[in-house]
């Protein structure tokens, strides 16, 4: 396996711990107006992914910056052609990061929606614009002999990529709901359950639709596994639901994006970025590849830097791993 390859599959990686991460983290976000029925509830939605949030942005910022690194033709060839979904996407993540530190800075319910209300659009943006350029990564672009994009801006904007967009969109409010049904106690867990039962079933459609897109064109005998691993996977997760296990649930659901992560990336293989104008054109992992030295050093400082970043995230989690309840929240932050 050369070294290439290797980081192809780091890569890949990365953007399955971003799916799993963020895609809680922006269901909350998503679901505030839903299940937030007062400020408190709110305040304990907000507090749930208020110590992770940002470590989980990291994954992106490292996904985008190993395939810069790594695959140079790979990521201009694909940003490029998606530059304004990326725009709205780190405009959403900027507005989103500010509205965390600003929502409990004056003490005005008009204050407080204002920034929930840009929360909740910063949470929505992000997953739609991540699930298009993935799903145009693997689905791929008009691309020229020298690997440049044919067309207008919105090349990438199909209605495959844009179905990837909904299905990585839909799995984060389940995902969401399914956190908060873990992470909090009392009426709000319960209704975040309730809500995970009931829209779990209809968010893994446009998922199932998706992956049997990109099966049917590019998959092959162990992606169809992977696929299946996480249909079943889905299976056991509502049923969790139903019985009240959370914490089984939610594991259930991180096989499901891992599932179709796997389906993905290895349908994807051994390219980085298909042609649908000329297959002759498509951008390989090798033909993408920085030179052996750059990789060489890339793995070095993996090997040391990438164990303490997921021992000290982990930490994180474990500290904060209690559930909240409005109980929690200070008389003086209460309504």
């Amino acid at each position: 396996m050369t070294l290439a390859i290797v980081w192809f599959v780091v890569i890949a990686f990365f953007w399955l711990g971003y799916l799993f991460l963020e895609g809680f983290d922006f269901g909350v976000g998503m679901l505030l107006p839903v299940l937030g029925r007062d400020n408190t509830e709110r305040r304990v939605m907000v507090n749930t992914i208020g110590p992770v949030w940002d470590g989980n942005e990291v994954w992106l910022i490292v996904a985008g910056g190993a395939m810069f690194a790594a695959f140079p033709a790979w990521y201009a060839g694909l940003f490029s052609a998606a530059y304004l979904p990326l725009l709205l996407v780190l405009l959403a993540l900027i507005g989103r990061g500010v509205a965390f530190e600003y929502r409990g800075k004056v003490d005005s319910e008009r204050w407080r929606r204002n920034w929930d209300r840009v929360i909740m659009i910063g949470s929505w943006l992000p997953p739609l614009g991540v699930g298009l350029i993935l799903a145009t990564t693997v689905l791929g672009l008009p691309l020229d002999a020298d690997g440049n994009r044919v067309g207008s801006a919105f090349a990438a904007v199909r209605w495959d990529t844009l179905l990837g967009a909904v299905a990585i969109t839909a799995f984060s409010i389940t995902h969401g709901a399914a956190f908060l049904a873990l992470k909090t106690s009392g009426d709000l867990r319960r209704r975040a359950n309730n809500l995970a039962v009931k829209v779990l079933p209809v968010a893994m459609v446009p998922m199932v639709a998706f992956l049997s897109v990109v099966q049917w064109r590019a998959g092959t005998l162990w992606t169809l596994l992977a696929f299946g691993i996480g249909a079943a996977a889905a299976v056991v997760a509502w049923l969790r639901l139903r019985a009240g296990r959370d914490g089984q649930a939610f594991a259930a659901l991180g096989v499901v994006i891992a599932g179709a992560a796997v389906t993905m990336f290895g349908a994807l293989f051994p390219n980085v970025l298909p042609s649908t104008l000329d297959a002759a054109n498509t951008l390989t992992i090798e033909g993408s590849a920085s030179s052996p030295y750059t990789l060489t050093v890339m793995t070095w400082v993996a090997v040391f830097g990438a164990p303490a970043v997921l021992i000290y995230q982990g930490w994180t989690y474990w500290v904060f791993r209690k559930r909240i309840g409005t109980q929690h929240i200070p008389a003086v932050h209460a309504p």
